[in-house]
């Protein structure tokens, strides 16, 4: 006997295909269906990344987008993030500089269209940054584009109009700054700004004419409705690109001994995210070399992109591995950005 409002029949596997064909028509999956996708049995998840697959090929087709970070001020952070090896409160043994010099930032860009990528991501340690470090950014930025044919990402922290059309004017096509997590979640992930603040910056780079990159960290205590809140929001907030992080949990932060995500857990939660996000982009993340592990190539069947070369203070995978993986699964790189929808 099935139960009432149950999306199961007993002893049968869940027709993701639906919740997949559901995503297509541009309709919010319900809560249950949300929860269902989480609470995948593992035996189901070739069924799940199959159906995923679907709404991901619709919209990008087996292209795969390579993103680069540079971290370009380490450290010296006066903000509390308890995932954050550059944090106020963290222990860990990291450098710590002042912004790069323009040569450096150069040189990064150059070393970033080598490795395949479509997108420099150049990163900065702080709540914000100041006048001068904005227009310091928008100088190399200049520079940049035009000597190096890559787009730009910048994430700086907080910003206020003024700053963001400073970037914009400079040539910063994208800028990230993430969500996280939940809203409930978000006051046991960080105290010294608030969820909204995040928020307000999100919504000041869309009216600055940027494109806004947006996304979390997953394995941070959160729990199953928090995962799907973030998810909601992201949709809310009609976000161009999710990167989904997984902790990699470093020694000396707060959050130094949380092992919470499985390899299944990170592929289920990258699948909810396709489904309730259909047409964005969406990036597997920093953490995914240790926590999706020997899986790594499965999670490209939701998303359409990947960091390589490592993070902000940790290691990953090698942009030649990385290159062999989009081979081996008979996927492509995508060498330029293409309008959505064109697969």
């Amino acid at each position: 006997m099935v139960k009432a409002g149950s999306l199961r029949r007993p002893g049968m596997p869940m027709d993701y295909d639906k919740l997949a064909e559901k995503s297509l028509r541009g309709e919010a999956l319900a809560r249950e269906e949300m929860k269902a996708v989480l609470d995948a049995p593992d035996e189901e998840l070739p069924e799940l990344l199959a159906a995923a697959f679907k709404v991901r090929r619709y919209y990008f087709g087996k292209r795969v987008q390579i993103h680069v970070l540079k971290n370009i001020k380490s450290g010296l952070c006066p903000e509390d993030c308890h995932y954050c090896s550059q944090s106020s409160i963290s222990q860990a043994p990291i450098d710590r500089y002042p912004l790069l010099s323009k040569e450096t930032l150069l040189e990064g860009a150059l070393q970033a269209k080598e490795a395949g990528a479509v997108r420099y991501c150049m990163v900065a340690s702080g709540r914000s940054p100041t006048e001068r470090e904005t227009d310091q950014i928008a100088e190399v930025v200049r520079e940049i584009r035009g000597r190096v044919p890559i787009q730009i990402c910048a994430c700086l922290g907080l910003l206020n109009e003024a700053k963001a059309k400073t970037l914009q004017q400079a040539g910063v096509e994208r800028v990230n700054h993430n969500l996280n997590t939940s809203r409930r979640h978000h006051p046991n992930v960080c105290t010294t700004h608030t969820y909204d603040d995040r928020v307000e910056t999100v919504k000041i780079v869309r009216e600055a004419g940027m494109s806004t990159c947006c996304g979390g960290i997953m394995g941070m205590g959160e729990t199953q409705n928090d995962v799907m809140d973030w998810a909601l929001a992201l949709r809310d907030l009609d976000v161009d690109s999710i990167p989904v992080n997984f902790l990699h949990p470093i020694p000396g932060t707060p959050f130094e001994g949380l092992h919470e995500v499985t390899p299944q857990r990170c592929l289920k939660i990258l699948c909810l995210v396709r489904f309730v996000n259909p047409s964005k982009e969406v990036r597997v993340g920093g953490g995914r070399e240790v926590n999706l592990r020997s899986l790594q190539p499965m999670s490209l069947y939701p998303a359409n992109s990947l960091f390589v070369n490592g993070y902000l203070t940790t290691p990953g995978q090698k942009a030649t591995e990385a290159h062999r993986m989009i081979e081996d699964l008979g996927f492509e790189i995508e060498e330029k950005i293409a309008p959505a929808g064109s697969a």
